[in-house]
């Protein structure tokens, strides 16, 4: 089993900006989609589409907290990665997971929603 996508419903100015802010970050693009009832986007990495932008009115920020806490990304590129997050002015948290390797970055997006970026066997040191 695997996770196919993500889907991030809420207003079209906010779905523009998540378009920007996810296509900027991770290096996304804007694909073919199908011509459903709503608006939206699919962004993608390579050949698959990550994340589905939904255009909604039914959808809002909650103040509450939920259940859901994040969203993780493994990716590579651990310093040019840190530039982008700085040169967009993300305040971000970072931990290293020695035993397995790991370092990992804790932000938010323009939505509110936890991303985590993890990179294998790449340190801010290294």
């Amino acid at each position: 089993m695997l996770i196919e996508h993500i889907n991030i419903s809420g207003p079209s100015e906010l779905l523009a900006e998540l378009k920007a802010f996810y296509g900027e970050l991770f290096d996304l693009v804007e694909g073919y989609r199908p011509n459903f009832s709503r608006k939206g986007y699919w962004l993608y990495s390579a050949d698959k589409a990550l994340i589905h932008l939904t255009e909604s009115n039914k959808h809002y920020r909650n103040e509450k907290p939920g259940y859901l806490d994040h969203i993780a990304f493994q990716i590579t590129g651990l310093k040019e990665f840190i530039s982008k997050l700085k040169k967009m002015d993300i305040e971000f948290t970072v931990d290293h997971l020695a035993d397995i390797g790991m370092t990992q970055l804790f932000f938010k997006d323009p939505a509110g929603i936890g991303i985590e970026a993890n990179f294998l066997y790449e340190t801010i040191s290294s």
